[in-house]
């Protein structure tokens, strides 16, 4: 079976957080030709490729409190403009990607997910299935879902890894974002930081203390909320493995899409 690797892309290394609806194209550019140079390198790798909304949906749906719920007019109103900002960012992300010849087909996730109480229930997988085996890059994002007891919230890129890699049993899922990992402080903060180079769900209540959330508007819970999912994850599928690593770090992406086991990748390994 050819190897199966999920990558996210984070909102805070592709868009810059702090500036509304602000994408970083030479960023995105750079990231989308590390990927196209990988599956050159090796043509049988199979991926799905996601990515976070950043500055363009997290600001719009932190005014409106899209993640807790759409019960009202305004809410409503705010339900579909964080949709649509979420869905600019993804146009920029798949043009992007297909300029460098990565053959992306962009999948949105509010047209079939189905949330109750904020818990992802259902998301079509089919046309995930087709495109891997039209050697296609399926491109899924975070975004807006209908929820049976809450009107509406919002579905991160990480839930909706979680619930594909429960039915296509992924190899290795790759986080990109702007830090090279988890540390034990904010690395942003304190340049003294140190880097937790693995974590596993025995280590985990240790190292979550340490943890913290995002600092811009995040409304999926920042880093805290990801490692928590990732880790569930990786007790439910023993055999694979989550990489964090620094989008920032050039060629980063690359050789932890082509030589994993490099430990100059760095960043933050979680496994059984």
């Amino acid at each position: 079976m050819r190897e199966l690797v999920f990558v996210k892309l984070g909102g805070s290394v592709i868009t810059d957080k702090n500036q509304p609806e602000t994408a970083r194209p030479e960023v995105i550019r750079r990231l989308a030709e590390e990927v196209a140079r990988a599956l050159r390198a090796q043509p049988e790798l199979r991926l799905v490729l996601g990515h976070g909304s950043g500055s363009f949906g997290h600001a719009v749906a932190q005014r409106y409190g899209t993640r807790q719920g759409v019960r009202n007019d305004a809410q409503w109103r705010g339900f579909v403009e964080v949709a649509a900002a979420a869905a600019r960012l993804n146009r920029i992300v798949a043009d992007t990607f297909l300029a460098a010849g990565v053959p992306v087909w962009s999948l949105q996730p509010s047209a079939s997910a189905w949330c109750r109480d904020g818990q992802l229930m259902l998301l079509a997988t089919t046309q995930v299935d087709q495109a891997l085996s039209q050697k296609l890059v399926p491109l899924l994002y975070g975004d807006v879902a209908l929820d049976d007891r809450m009107g509406g919230t919002i579905i991160s890129t990480e839930q909706i890894f979680v619930h594909l890699a429960r039915r296509l049993h992924p190899d290795r899922i790759i986080l990109v974002g702007a830090v090279d990992g988890v540390f034990e402080r904010d690395p942003t903060r304190d340049p003294t930081a140190r880097r937790v180079p693995r974590i596993s769900p025995a280590t985990w209540s240790m190292v979550r203390s340490l943890v913290g959330g995002s600092h811009a508007p995040d409304v999926t819970g920042g880093m805290l909320s990801k490692v928590e999912e990732m880790i569930g994850l990786v007790q439910e599928l023993p055999n694979l493995t989550v990489h964090l690593i620094s989008g920032e770090r050039e060629g980063a992406l690359e050789r932890a899409l082509q030589q994993p086991e490099d430990i100059a990748v760095g960043g933050t390994l979680i496994h059984w």
